[in-house]
């Protein structure tokens, strides 16, 4: 589909299907579609805890051998959950580590966000859901959950500085959740995001993560997915106004 519709290229989320783990299957995708992997998710949602390792740290440290092998340059990981003390512990040398031992590749920390249940909101990430607080060398900006932690984008970027290597591009409209929305159809700042982009001195990818499992047909699929890519496309092109 990617192909289909005219992407530059693909993220690859390392998930549960025995694909994504595998560079030599991926290798084959890309050959045949020639469509490339530009950045690879590590395995630490709470579905893929048993990828590759029980061990995070060293499922990132494939994520990170994976990426290299499809000549990707950018790893996302998120922050260490809280029952994860050990990880939580090692998380930023670990990542400092990683980053020496593979210096083409930028592990990107993704800003997360507070979960709300009815009446009480509770934070799953150690030691937050905002990675800046901490301050690491590299990170995703995920405009859903910026949505979802009822933050400004733009902020966020601002926040992450020289430090901004990736975007998740989603778009949300605040309701406490993770929307994944096409963007310009939520209330983020989606297109003034993208033509602050070339001043901020941005070199990094923009993976457009657009929740389709609403679509009653591939027809609609690919419609919102083209509208994303055109969408994005036009304001990455737009300079921002002075």
């Amino acid at each position: 589909m990617a192909a289909t519709l005219g992407y530059d290229g693909v993220e690859v989320m390392v998930w549960t299907d025995a694909v994504s783990q595998d560079a030599g299957a991926l290798q084959g995708l890309v050959k045949h579609y020639g469509v490339p992997v530009l950045s690879v998710h590590a395995p630490c949602l709470l579905v893929t805890q048993r990828v590759w390792s029980n061990d995070p740290m060293d499922r990132l440290r494939r994520a990170v051998v994976l990426a290299e092998s499809l000549e990707a340059t950018t790893v996302v990981v998120h922050p260490p959950f809280t029952w994860q003390r050990d990880y939580a512990r090692s998380f930023a040398d670990g990542i400092e580590k990683l980053s020496t031992r593979h210096p083409g590749i930028r592990i990107a920390v993704e800003n997360m966000y507070p979960v709300r249940l009815a009446r009480r909101t509770f934070v799953p990430y150690s030691p937050g859901w905002d990675p800046t607080q901490t301050g690491y060398g590299s990170y995703t900006l995920d405009v859903s959950h910026c949505a979802a932690s009822r933050i400004n984008s733009l902020d966020m970027a601002d926040r992450m500085g020289a430090g901004l290597a990736h975007i998740h591009l989603g778009d949300g409209t605040g309701e406490g959740r993770d929307e994944h929305l096409v963007p310009g159809r939520g209330n983020q700042p989606c297109a003034e995001l993208l033509a602050s982009l070339g001043e901020r001195g941005f070199t990094g990818s923009v993976a457009l993560e657009v929740a389709t499992r609403g679509a009653r047909s591939r027809s609609v699929r690919e419609a919102a997915l083209a509208e994303a890519l055109a969408f994005t496309r036009t304001h990455l092109a737009v300079p921002l106004s002075r």
